[in-house]
């Protein structure tokens, strides 16, 4: 190659590498949308998108908010992952018309900068149980104000009012973005991720360092299937009525072996229950109750109590259904407006299985040679002691303990082998 060509070359390559380097080293701006109650799904989309933030060097992470609140433990986790993470966490209440409720109060005052778009609103966080249905009063005041200490705690730590989430927590206060900003609840309003990210460019983060936002390359963070899945079944109300679906499947498999499909939907049912307990606050009384309530079901097939068995089942179905998550954790229990609904329907199921297994092991024989006992048939060859005699249609040596005569219409009463013994009955063929 000639000389001036290689230096050609060589004048290209040194020009393209520092733009190749700076294009690697230029730092993301991840983003992922929470836009459903506070849950261990979202508590767990969330943590993973924290943690990749970290591991990538991201130049920060924006959590766009819309909830009205959820699961208190699960929130907590939200919070310990924003204020242990090493980027600077922005959570921004939008689009227009979105709300940071509840657990979203305390998820907001976690972030390194707070910042809400026009027309949403923040607040109203005062805890409530499952269904919005106020707590017992002596565990709202323990968990009012435990609630309270983390979040005047939190505020403190990122500079904001803590006595206005204080009184967000005890009163169900909520305020729009504009409040927010004049009562120091957050720290800026922009209209939306743009403007947001342009408002925040060269701002300084305490501890994290200044935001470098300028034309950095923006990365949606997306739900996994895992993500998905759990937030779909972590409800308490669908994780009891998956267990029930399961015990009742499994159950019918076992009553009636062979139908297969019962038992795969009640497998597949079952293991997706016991995943959402383990993220679930699970009282194991409860779980233990409705596993004995499945057991006094099937004794009931095996045991004559005249229903008192079902009966007992469905109480203990119906207390375990109650006792199944820990009302400590804010109130979180199945609502019972799918708990009748669902252990009547369920109670119903298991009996009337029952009976049909009850009935098929007291049912006589309808196969085989003992099935023909009771049968009767029409004497072909006169019995004097035996003859034959056809029964469903099939020719068979038969005696008798007196003669019979042709035509004659009998009754089996055993059967031997291949011969049959019959006795006469009161009309002729």
């Amino acid at each position: 190659m000639r000389p001036e060509r290689l230096l050609l070359v060589l004048l290209v390559l040194l020009l393209a590498i520092p733009g190749h380097v700076s294009a690697e080293e230029t730092a993301a701006v991840h983003i992922l949308k929470v836009a459903a109650p506070i849950g261990p799904g979202v508590a767990g989309f969330v943590a993973d998108a924290l943690a990749a933030a970290d591991r990538e060097k991201a130049a920060c992470i924006v959590i766009q908010l819309d909830t009205p609140g959820g699961l208190a433990e699960s929130m907590r986790q939200i919070v310990t992952k924003i204020l242990a993470t090493q980027t600077p966490v922005i959570v921004f209440v939008a689009p227009s018309g979105a709300r940071a409720a509840s657990a979203g109060v305390m998820i907001t005052m976690a972030a390194d900068i707070a910042a809400m778009a026009p027309g949403t609103n923040i607040g109203a966080a005062h805890p409530v149980g499952a269904g919005g249905k106020d707590i017992d009063e002596t565990m709202s005041e323990k968990v009012v104000n435990d609630m309270v200490a983390q979040a005047r705690s939190v505020a403190q730590q990122r500079g904001r009012n803590a006595d206005w989430v204080e009184e967000a927590i005890r009163d169900s206060v909520s305020i729009t973005e504009t409040e927010a900003l004049r009562e120091n609840v957050i720290d800026l309003v922009a209209d939306d991720l743009d403007a947001l990210l342009t408002l925040l460019d060269g701002r300084r983060v305490k501890s994290k360092g200044t935001l470098a936002l300028k034309d950095a390359p923006r990365k949606m963070v997306a739900e996994g299937l895992r993500t998905k899945v759990l937030r779909a079944i972590s409800d308490p109300n669908i994780a009891f009525i998956l267990f029930l679906i399961g015990a009742a499947g499994l159950y019918f498999e076992l009553s009636h072996p062979g139908a297969i499909f019962p038992g795969v939907i009640g497998g597949l049912c079952l293991i997706l229950a016991i995943y959402a307990f383990q993220v679930l606050p699970v009282n194991f009384v409860g779980i233990l109750l409705m596993v004995l309530a499945v057991i006094f079901f099937i004794l009931e097939i095996k045991v004559t109590s005249y229903g008192m068995l079902s009966v007992a089942g469905t109480i203990a179905l119906f207390l375990g259904g109650l006792m199944l998550f820990k009302e400590s954790d804010y109130g979180i229990r199945v609502s019972l407006g799918v708990l009748v609904p669902a252990v009547g329907a369920v109670s119903v199921f298991f009996a009337v299985v029952a009976g049909l297994a009850f009935k098929a092991q007291v049912a006589g024989a309808r196969t085989g040679l003992s099935g023909l006992i009771g049968e009767i048939g029409i004497v072909k060859q006169a019995i004097d002691p035996e003859g034959k005699v056809a029964v469903h249609g099939e020719l068979w040596k038969a005696r008798a303990d007196a003669a019979l005569a042709a035509g004659q219409t009998v009754r089996v009463v055993a059967v031997d082998g291949l011969t049959m013994t019959v006795e006469a009955t009161d009309s002729k063929a």
